[in-house]
């Protein structure tokens, strides 16, 4: 908890006191969530962070995300079967596009060599 943010942990407190109330079958609203800030010792949480939790917190809304949660990215899986033939061909393809690059000049618009104005 040492390496959180001053946010980041007005967040936490005010997310535990609003999984608190729902857990004990409580309204959610901003004045409990302050009551039970205060009850905690969390004295120093930013007036808004009750008020908006409160707005996006219902009973409904909690119950919602505990059953269905929603799962960040992970890495994808693996490529289907297949022969990888037509992989091979588009790296080698891409490969090819990037040495016909032309030659870039300087970025002071020379490039013949001359020493330019610098």
């Amino acid at each position: 908890m040492n390496t959180l943010t001053k946010d980041q942990k007005d967040e936490y407190a005010t997310s535990f006191a609003a999984l608190a109330l729902y857990d004990g079958g409580a309204d959610i609203t901003g004045e409990q969530i302050n009551t039970l800030l205060e009850a905690t010792g969390n004295t120093e949480v930013a007036a808004f962070y009750p008020i908006i939790f409160s707005n996006f917190l219902s009973a409904d809304k909690i119950t919602q995300m505990i059953v269905s949660p929603v799962s960040g990215g992970g890495g994808g899986g693996g490529g289907g079967g297949g022969d990888g033939g037509e992989d091979a061909e588009e790296v080698k393809e891409e490969e090819e596009e990037v040495e016909e690059a032309p030659a870039a000049s300087d970025m002071f618009g020379g490039g013949d060599g001359d020493g330019g104005d610098y």
